[in-house]
């Protein structure tokens, strides 16, 4: 893969109509510029949520220049990520023991937006925004939750992309070169005149991958490019209507596969590749729209209304039988080819468009003691879903022959679409110390699956499924926060956890929870966190059969009913800035407990036989982050130490703590050459820490080896 290292420079932002300055009312009671419907909104905000938030500002996302989300995310207390790729392309996550198959447990938004490509309807799609470019990090778990939906259980993540400057110019060149032929280039340049103020931002980044196959260009690496355009202005008396459009492109080729190494290989060679996965590549493109409008009347009335449109398309064209025993036989020819090669190996190409369309309102209204939102959204999404299988001959010297050509649909031919509205109520109601924040869903779904038959690709013919399912649904939420004193505040809260089913659930059943949290934030003698308890009881937990958690080929696309699951744990966090006159040195532990349990016996596709009390897999019991750094004069440096308890694959013999434990430690070292100019280090996995993440589909998937970027940035 050849690096696009070419980043273009950035001159005059295009002023003309269309958005950006609206002021928001956050929990603090001050205004502040605003240009989507944020989650938190300032790190001063959280202490009067009543469940646990976290705020991750451009201050601490400059810390160690990470483009991987789950790099971002593996200090957040009750957050777990499994990892994949190594570099966060894909990342699977989850909140307070949910489960982390592809993020589809928890709301992913970008600019306060639904970002899954069709939540509703395919809600394991494999998009996630590009985390590089993004200006802050908003994550929110708990009743101050249940506002966003659809999925209420686990929690919001909200990416907010870069904002519009509120005066002057503003602007971003940074470079950046490292291991396995790692680049990015990043640039923005904004502006504001009178009443108006635009922006633009590229980003691009790529590697040649940490990988090796045996032949071929030998490249398991990836591109990726973005391109952002915001445009605003504000208008009418007192600049009180404010307008924005933002406009987003981005592509990707990853050459990226499911096919894992045998134990043996592994323990071997972890960074290996088998010769049947050389052709295995992902190609995406994403497109967004989005416009933002909002008005602020009267004493401190707000209206805030935001339309979207996003097209996603990707081809993931791979090895379509990964299981450990065609792993094996890969392996053993590899050790021993003959003439005759392996015949047949099916790579499949995964066709899929994607479309994702709505418009979402909130009204503000403060009345007394009580601050009152009023919200409605109307959203349509569908996946397209139309694949085929060639087959490929393995030869003798490990290159592959394309032997038969599939014909497009002949492998997977439907489309999954859904349609909901939704309503909520949100009030706030201050007593003095007291805050009680209750909160009212209403989600009316109707889900289609219209499926063809295989040999029908023009779609002409009579269907083979035809399948549509109404959903109404009331999710009530009740939460409190009260100030004991400027030291400390003491939270609780309580919530209905719920998900929709998919087109693929045969029962046509949700998942529903009940979840409990209490505890409190601090700040004593310097130091500052929460410690906050959570459990939660499903009535029903959903499993989504997705390539990305081993199941059968046959069943991709459906979704299973678990029954009975118990989730338990505690989140804590502190911290500290211990300062002298001319250095500082900041320090934050986090820890996150988690007790996962199935309450009932069945026989699953995804996790093999399930028992009563068998842990969930991939939710590790302990996680621990440690943050610590030191600022002198014109140096920065920051490190930070993970660790990560075992957990299982599967719950097979072998899947049972089949996750390794690890601790990884990742470095980042600052020269300040001047106020607008840094030169930087960091290495991801100082001491080249070698560790199983992800057994997901039979084979072994490796963490990330140690990996240095050498960067500089000039920022105005």
């Amino acid at each position: 893969m050849t690096p696009k290292f070419i980043v273009s420079t950035l001159s005059t932002a295009i002023a003309l109509s269309l958005s950006a300055n609206a002021f928001a009312k956050d929990a603090t009671n001050e205004e502040k510029n605003f240009e989507q419907i944020t989650v938190i909104g300032s790190q001063a905000a959280i202490n009067d949520i009543p469940g646990s938030a976290t705020f991750i500002s451009d201050e601490e996302l400059e810390k160690f220049e990470y483009t991987d989300i789950s790099r971002v995310l593996s200090s957040v207390p009750g957050v777990y990520v499994q990892e994949e790729d190594g570099y966060g392309l894909r990342p699977n996550i989850g909140m307070r023991g949910t489960g982390t198959g592809r993020n589809d447990k928890i709301s992913v938004m970008e600019d306060g937006v639904l970002a899954a490509p069709a939540p509703y309807s395919a809600p394991s799609a494999y998009y996630f925004p590009t985390m590089g470019r993004m200006e802050s990090v908003e994550i929110l778990k708990g009743a101050a939750s249940v506002k966003y939906g659809p999925r209420t259980t686990g929690g919001v993540l909200n990416l907010v992309s870069r904002s519009l400057p509120t005066e002057g110019s503003t602007g971003l060149v940074n470079a950046e070169l490292g291991s396995d032929g790692f680049y990015k280039g990043h640039a923005y340049f904004g502006k504001k005149k009178n009443n108006a103020a635009g922006l633009v931002e590229v980003f691009t980044y790529g590697a040649d991958g940490f990988k090796d196959l045996p032949v071929g260009s030998d490249n398991t690496g990836f591109e990726k490019n973005d391109l952002l355009v915001k445009f605003g202005f504000d208008f009418g008396e007192n600049e009180a209507h404010n307008l924005e459009m933002k406009v987003k492109y981005s592509d990707e080729t990853s050459d990226e596969t499911y096919m894992g190494l045998t134990q043996a290989d592994y323990d071997e060679s972890p960074y290996r590749r088998y010769a049947a996965s050389q052709n295995d590549v992902m190609n995406t493109q994403h497109n967004a729209y989005q416009l933002n409008y909002a008005y602020r009347f009267g004493d401190g009335y707000e209206f805030l209304a935001t339309a979207y449109l996003n097209d996603f398309h990707r081809n993931w064209y791979k090895a379509s039988k990964v299981s450990e025993s065609y792993l094996q036989q890969y392996s053993e020819f590899e050790a021993n080819p003959t003439s005759e090669g392996i015949e047949g190996i099916g790579i499949k190409a995964n066709n899929r468009d994607y479309q994702a369309k709505g418009i979402q309102s909130e009204l503000h209204i403060p009345a007394g003691n009580h601050y009152l939102t009023v919200g409605v959204r109307y959203h349509e999404d569908e996946m397209d879903r139309f694949q085929w299988e060639d087959k490929y001959t393995l030869n003798q010297d490990l290159s592959m022959t394309l032997t038969s050509k599939g014909l497009p649909g002949s492998n997977s031919n439907r489309i999954d679409s859904a349609e909901a509205t939704t309503l909520f109520v949100h009030d706030e109601w201050t007593m003095d110390a007291l805050m009680v924040s209750a909160g009212l869903r209403y989600e009316d779904i109707t889900i289609n699956r219209q499926e063809w038959e295989k040999t029908d690709p023009k779609r002409e013919g009579a269907l083979k499924k035809d399948i549509s399912n109404d959903t109404q649904i009331l999710i009530p939420s009740l939460g409190a926060t009260y100030t004991v004193n400027d030291s400390l505040t003491l939270l609780a809260g309580i919530q209905q956890g719920y998900a929709p089913a998919a087109p693929g659930n045969a029962d046509q059943e949700e998942e529903e929870s009940l979840n409990i949290e209490f505890g409190g934030r601090y700040n004593v003698a310097g130091f500052d966190g929460e410690v906050i308890a959570f459990f939660s009881d499903y009535d029903n937990m959903h499993g989504n059969c997705t390539a990305s958690v081993g199941c059968n080929d046959d069943n991709i696309g459906d979704q299973y009913n678990y029954g009975e699951v118990e989730v338990s744990g505690f989140e804590f966090s502190a911290g500290r800035v211990f300062a002298t006159n001319s250095a500082s040195f900041p320090v934050r532990l986090t820890y996150t407990y988690t007790d996962s349990q199935f309450k009932n016996e069945f026989e699953s596709d995804i996790w093999g036989s399930v028992s009563k009390g068998d842990a969930m897999p991939y939710v590790p019991e302990n996680q621990l982050a440690l943050s610590m750094g030191a600022q002198l004069s014109s140096f920065v440096f920051d490190t930070q130490v993970r660790y990560v308890s075992d957990a299982h694959a599967d719950l097979s013999t072998d899947g049972l703590n089949a996750i390794d434990s690890r601790v990884v430690w990742d470095l980042a070292a600052k020269y300040l050459i001047d106020d607008y100019q840094k030169v930087y280090l960091t290495v991801d996995n100082l001491f080249d820490k070698t560790y199983v993440a992800n057994r997901a589909n039979g084979g072994i998937q490796p963490g990330k080896p140690r990996t240095l970027q050498l960067g500089y940035s000039y920022a105005f």
